[in-house]
């Protein structure tokens, strides 16, 4: 009992230290040598510390902004979360998340081996991410202990299990081959795409046909367009609520009143330094997360290529980037464009009951890939259709989960949502409330 007691107090409450515990066991299963599995274990531990490092940077970024859109949509104190509170959630539960991937990585390896769905969830932080949903749609629920987890559990293993199969088949027609399926957050709108361009285009014009002057490749750096939109959301957002409410919202950091180093900091340096600590800490995350998945990832792998002859692993959506360059180009700035004009068309006309901002991380990484499905099955214009409707649909996400997760990682959808997270965000949450 004083093991069991030490191993719960010390090291399943750590995140960072669990999951390394997840890449030790599997190293170990797999006979690596003494120097792998300490290479291996260590590098996971470190990469989940980074990400966490990242997360905080990100918040810290964007905090300010969210009390600012409050403002600007006049909202009342009732209907305001605490844009740090997914922080705070991240903390108190990491175990439980970790707990629930481990899970449900068993039980998506069960039916890959009794049932003819055969593929591996192995795209490591959405794993991550979507067990953080489940675990809070559960608390939203009050669920705690074992009915937590088998409820969460159950939903990520749902999740990973049939949204990769579903997607196989579009995958494999943009890709041309049945090597890997996605297992991404971007699924709703990779269907859709696909739908939509079936619908409405024709895959004859393909957008890679297109030119695209390499004045606008800058858009295709994640880290550079995302602090560019950071930056330009700010500066509109300071200007529209006025110098006194900049001061008191965005605290010692901002205004001409204010100073940091001694050096004084006016509206437009602020922006600036917002939006390119947000792509700083943007690719502090997207590096911890690669150090991790670059060792966790194996050891999953190499317990199921042992388990389940046949299987194909459900792998991270860039995957797909290179099949349409063009079309992802397209599907970024036609769904910001899109998501933009419906916030500020919502919130004008009050039919926005919580702050919603641009979502610039979804318009890249969930609903572009969505514009490379509606190219492969509808060219252009399936493109072009396809990351409108998703632009709207991206907001619409966004302000149906905010709610469903309004006391533990609103904020958490509020940056990143807008896609799946936020789509089994509402769908979690009306289930949970039966149990």
């Amino acid at each position: 009992m004083s093991v069991i007691n030490y191993l719960t107090s010390n090291i399943f409450k750590q995140p960072s230290l669990f999951l390394g515990v997840v890449a030790l066991i599997g190293l170990l299963l797999q006979r690596k040598s003494f120097g792998e599995v300490i290479k291996g274990t260590f590098k996971t531990i470190i990469g989940v510390i980074i990400l966490f490092k990242g997360v905080n940077i990100i918040g810290d970024a964007v905090s300010p902004l969210s009390g600012a859109f409050s403002t600007l949509y006049d909202l009342p104190a009732s209907n305001q979360f605490d844009p740090q509170g997914w922080l705070n959630f991240l903390g108190e539960y990491g175990s439980t998340i970790g707990l629930v991937i481990v899970l449900a990585f068993i039980i998506n390896l069960l039916v890959a081996r009794i049932s003819p769905i055969k593929n591996i969830f192995l795209t490591g932080h959405i794993f991550f991410w979507m067990s953080y949903i489940f675990v809070a749609v559960g608390v939203e629920a009050g669920l705690t202990g074992t009915a937590l987890t088998i409820f969460a559990t159950l939903f990520l293993a749902l999740y990973i299990i049939v949204v990769p199969a579903l997607l196989r088949p579009f995958v494999k027609k943009v890709t041309g081959s049945d090597d890997f399926t996605i297992g991404h957050s971007a699924s709703i709108f990779c269907l859709l795409g696909a739908g939509i361009g079936k619908l409405v285009g024709n895959k004859e014009k393909s957008t890679e046909d297109l030119k695209i002057p390499k004045a606008f490749e800058f858009f295709r750096d994640t880290t550079i367009a995302t602090s560019l939109i950071v930056f330009a959301t700010y500066i509109v957002v300071g200007l529209i609520i006025g110098p006194d409410a900049r001061v008191e919202i965005f605290g010692g950091a901002i205004g001409s009143l204010n100073t940091i180093g001694g050096m004084q900091y006016d509206l437009f340096t602020f922006s600036l330094m917002a939006g390119l600590t947000f792509g700083a800490g943007l690719t502090i995350l997207l590096t911890g997360v690669r150090l991790m998945l670059g060792e966790i990832i194996p050891a999953f792998k190499g317990i199921s290529d042992k388990l389940i002859p046949n299987s194909i692993p459900a792998l991270d959506i860039p995957m797909v980037f290179p099949f349409a360059p063009n079309a992802l180009l397209i599907g970024f700035i036609v769904s910001m464009v899109t998501s933009i004009l419906t916030i500020v068309i919502m919130a004008s006309t009050g039919l926005l009951a919580y702050a919603v901002i641009p979502l610039t991380v979804a318009c890249f990484f969930d609903v572009a890939p969505g514009a490379i499905f509606a190219n492969a099955t509808g060219g252009r214009r399936g493109a072009v259709i396809a990351s409108i409707v998703s632009g709207v649909l991206m907001v619409l996400l966004v302000a149906v989960s905010i709610p469903a997760l309004f006391n533990t990682v609103a904020g958490f959808n509020q940056l990143f949502g807008g896609n799946d997270f936020s789509l089994w965000s509402a769908i979690g949450s009306l289930i949970g409330k039966i149990f």
